[in-house]
């Protein structure tokens, strides 16, 4: 059976992708891709699927489970893992020529619906009631 498994990651959200060969579902959490919440992310989730054609995606269902993090997150984890399981699909089962195609055009757009982002959450220290902030000081 063809299928691929890919993650994608945001702060403190994972979206783990499961594509195999379909007919161009997409299931987040197993709620289609249309009804995502908040709308306004909506089109940030759909980002990899615009910019590469409904028809890259026809022969492919992907199911994808995401937890962890706040809305924003989410869908930036979802969008990732969908880049990332389509490049992984096309280089396993499809050809190499078409899966760089693919790559090409995401990079050029966005490098992070490939690459994660690497900064996380600075740990608070004593002095301070943030990471950085400290408490006001006074002299007399």
């Amino acid at each position: 059976m063809e299928q691929v498994q890919c993650f994608g990651r945001k702060k403190n959200a994972v979206a783990v992708t499961h594509c195999k060969k379909g007919r161009g579902l997409i299931k987040i959490n197993g709620c289609p891709i249309e009804l995502i919440e908040p709308e306004i992310l909506r089109f940030k989730a759909y980002e990899p699927i615009l910019l590469l054609g409904r028809h890259r995606f026809a022969g492919v269902d992907m199911r994808i489970r995401v937890k962890g993090g706040g809305h924003t997150s989410q869908i930036y984890a979802i969008r990732q893992s969908i880049a990332k399981a389509l490049v992984a699909y096309y280089q396993k089962y499809v050809d190499e020529q078409s899966k760089k195609e693919i790559k090409d055009i995401l990079v050029r757009y966005d490098r992070t619906l490939l690459v994660a982002d690497p900064r996380r959450c600075e740990p608070k220290k004593f002095g301070g009631r943030g990471a950085r902030a400290r408490f006001q000081k006074s002299y007399r």
